[in-house]
């Protein structure tokens, strides 16, 4: 897992063309996050000049699926997925939560999810804002959290299962795996949000994020 976020001096943007939900988002971050700036957006390139000419980018963007290109612009779920890509493939670091009641579309930046850096959460517009606030945790904290139809197309990839044997069979820690494969410790904390992900092991209180992962891990039968 990729260190999680300084609650201290953070900022959030949060895009919705939807001046209601807009607003009813920032007011059930504001207690939660205190001390956050938010800044805000209507619009796909309203959103990413903010961030553009901004001097610090934002620890993270909270993204509704569907928006305007520009302002006078009808909403399209093609203006929010082709935001979400310019935001990955410019800011790999940056934590993402995508609000949608139909995320479905998202599978077509499956590759682009899969290669984040930062965190990658789905909350469900449609369900109470506290599976928001889960969600915005979740990514600040580096967890990938993809809709279930996401997962299931989602391959298992060699290095993901050569990373969990040398975990769980050979009981090496990431620094070792990094050694081992011959690659840097960041990308074994990578493996591991994307192994986590396509098995659904999720942060639950009193659990322990690697014991369930190697749970899972065998059930499917992928390491013996």
């Amino acid at each position: 897992m990729s260190q999680a976020v300084s609650v201290q001096n953070l900022k959030f943007l949060v895009v919705d063309d939807q001046e209601l939900a807009l607003y009813a988002t920032i007011n059930v971050l504001k207690p939660q996050y205190p001390n956050a700036e938010i800044i805000e957006a209507q619009t796909a390139q309203e959103a990413l000049n903010l961030i553009v000419n901004n001097p610090s980018l934002p620890n993270l963007a909270i993204v509704d699926l569907s928006m305007p290109e520009t302002a006078g612009e009808s909403a399209r779920t093609d203006a929010g997925i082709q935001l979400l890509r310019t935001l990955m493939e410019k800011y790999r670091s940056l934590n993402i939560v995508v609000q949608s009641a139909y995320p479905r579309s998202l599978i077509r930046l499956k590759h682009l999810i899969s290669s984040h850096e930062g965190g990658f959460t789905v909350a469900d517009k449609s369900l109470p804002m506290k599976e928001m606030l889960t969600k915005v945790d979740w990514a600040l904290n580096g967890v990938i959290y993809t809709p279930k139809e996401m997962r299931v197309v989602l391959e298992v990839k060699p290095e993901w299962l050569e990373m969990l044997e040398l975990a769980f069979n050979k009981g090496l820690q990431d620094k070792e795996i990094a050694k081992q494969m011959k690659i840097a410790e960041r990308t074994v904390r990578h493996y591991w949000r994307n192994v986590q992900d396509v098995l659904e092991v999720y942060p639950n209180e009193g659990q322990n994020l690697r014991i369930q992962t190697e749970i899972r891990a065998r059930e499917e039968g992928l390491i013996d």
